[in-house]
């Protein structure tokens, strides 16, 4: 055993005896060493509850015959660092889990590890750490939130977010706002639709380093969610016994069955960025060609909030990601023969799945669309790419030219539309926000969700070098690359320039000649970093670009 190394030996005298100082027994060093990571915090809703997870794993883990030894990890709640200084951090923060994961599992040598996420960053994170490492490992989340519910209807965190553009809209009252409060996030899990956080559940369960229901059964369902966990702990110990390790399951093919689904449930655009940064740790290649090759095959099969009325507990009831990952196989688009941490293929995991709810999840004679639910466009605006939630999009804007109404951070353009000076037909153009300009890539979510609060989210497109949240819809184009900080074309823009945008043929372009970008490139200048010490400092010293994952570069 790799633990061995530390507990085996008359060398390791000094490291048995600090073993005993901590509680553990001469038999309890005879087994595997199963490092726990508990991302258990009392900020994030989604991670109020880990604790109960982690009790579960741990017993699943001695009831396997290993020994299980918790440690934690850190977890922001990107809900509540939202429009302000504090959403530089959520990004950054996916490398700071994953190189401390390393870290303590490094320097301790645990034989296997139970990773244990629920929310946005911290699940790349760990399945990023798990790639690098590549210990036999288990993801098992904390599950979804259940939808609130409001005046007869299902409501969640993005109905609060465009609450603000509605209450100054007066499409609704101060009364009806706190009301709202109270009612939109009824208890612990992550955010109910299809956000970042199970956009990233859901394809751990896809990729297979997380076991059957990993990414739909809510976190309201106690007894399910510690038996699913129990058995987490349980399968560690056996895939130490049997050497699968992560870098067996995550291969080109997993990576492209996770897109597919991607598509077909309309995920986050985030998984643009995770994705390529977990394959890239787990040795495989992942570019932006590839997201949109599998999208322009994949058909769109669940409107989830924020596109439609469904949560993640109606696709837990319609069948699960079994069911569209069974439904996508009769097109070709699953590859079945990739290994899971059950031990099984993905054919026989999804064997026997059938659609229990054809209103959530569509047959593929009746899907939303016939492409899939994210769009990577280029042009003269985004020569590397951008990225577009199409799923969200109403039809009336899928194409759309109009004036750009340039700021270059995000508060300012939070004032303009508050205040009421964009217009229908506006493009807003949010710059110097992405990965080395916020730094941090902020995600904007209080823009979107006010444009569609004061409606005009099928009349008016916003396009930033940032990102956007999951729970984001509209025309809402982000991670535009080059990214203004390096002098990328969105720096070039200026107010009225004529911005084009057409998701279905893929473009963004500006109506400007290639002669009069470069007269501008020739007079422009980077600005003064808007961090110039600290944490975030070295981030963006060393970031890269949003077109490549925001990943640190480590010298490759």
């Amino acid at each position: 055993m790799r633990s061995d190394e530390v507990k085996v030996g008359p060398t390791r005298a000094a490291h048995r005896s600090l073993f005993y100082a901590a509680g553990y027994t001469e038999e309890e060093l005879k087994r595997p060493l199963i490092g726990v990571v508990n991302a258990q915090n009392e900020i994030i809703p989604g991670h109020v509850h880990l604790d109960t997870i982690a009790q579960a794993v741990k017993l699943g883990v001695a009831a396997a015959g290993g020994t299980p030894i918790e440690f934690p990890a850190i977890g922001i709640c990107d809900g509540i660092a939202m429009g302000h200084s504090g959403m530089k951090y959520p990004l950054p923060s996916r490398e700071l889990i994953a190189d401390s994961i390393e870290a303590m599992a490094e320097a301790h040598k645990f034989d296997g590890l139970v990773l244990i996420p629920n929310c946005d960053k911290i699940v790349p994170a760990m399945l990023m750490a798990a790639a690098r490492l590549n210990l036999p490992a288990v993801v098992v989340s904390g599950g979804p939130m259940l939808a609130g519910r409001w005046q007869g209807r299902d409501i969640s965190v993005t109905q609060m977010f465009e609450a603000a553009g509605a209450l100054e809209a007066g499409r609704i009252t101060a009364a009806e706002l706190t009301a709202m409060e109270h009612a939109a996030c009824p208890g612990c899990g992550s955010c109910a639709g299809m956000f970042t956080a199970n956009t990233m559940n859901c394809l751990t369960e896809v990729l297979g380093m997380g076991l059957t229901g990993n990414g739909t059964l809510p976190a309201a369902f106690s007894g399910a969610r510690t038996a699913l966990a129990k058995r987490a702990g349980m399968r560690v110990v056996e895939l130490v016994q049997q050497n699968i390790r992560p870098r067996d399951i995550l291969t080109r093919a997993a990576f492209e069955n996770a897109i597919a689904v991607d598509m077909a449930v309309g995920g986050s655009t985030n998984t643009v960025l995770h994705l390529p940064a977990i394959a890239r740790e787990a040795k495989v290649k992942l570019d932006l060609a590839t997201f949109d090759a599998i999208s322009r095959r994949t058909p769109y099969l669940a409107s989830l909030s924020p596109a439609g009325p469904h949560h993640i507990q109606d696709l837990h009831e319609a069948g699960g990601l079994p069911a569209i990952m069974a439904e996508l196989k009769e097109l070709g688009l699953i590859h079945t023969e990739c290994l899971t941490v059950s031990g099984e293929t993905v054919g026989r995991r999804i064997a026997g799945a059938k659609v229990l709810r054809p209103e959530v999840i569509r047959p593929l004679t009746n899907p939303h669309r016939t492409t899939g639910g994210i769009a990577i466009l280029h042009g003269n605006l985004a020569p590397d790419g951008a990225v577009v939630k199409e799923a969200a999009v109403a039809p009336e804007m899928l194409v759309h030219e109009g004036p750009a109404r340039v700021f270059n951070s995000e508060e300012e353009a939070i004032e303009a539309i508050l205040g009421r000076r964009i217009q229908k037909g506006d493009v807003v153009v949010i710059r110097y926000e992405g990965p080395k300009g916020g730094p941090g890539m902020r995600e904007m979510l209080n823009p979107t969700a006010a444009i569609a609060g004061i409606g005009l989210d099928k009349d008016v497109a916003l396009i930033t070098d940032g990102r956007f949240s999951g729970a984001s819809r509209g025309a809402s184009i982000g991670h535009v690359s080059p990214e203004a900080q390096e002098g990328g074309p969105i720096a070039l823009l200026a107010e009225g320039d004529i911005v084009s945008i057409n998701i279905p043929e893929r473009r963004l372009d500006v109506k400007l000649s290639q002669e009069e970008l470069a007269r501008r490139r020739a007079t422009w200048q980077a600005p003064e970093p808007k961090v110039k010490s600290g944490y975030l400092y070295r981030y963006a010293l060393l970031v890269s670009s949003a077109s490549t994952g925001a990943v640190l570069r480590s010298g490759e």
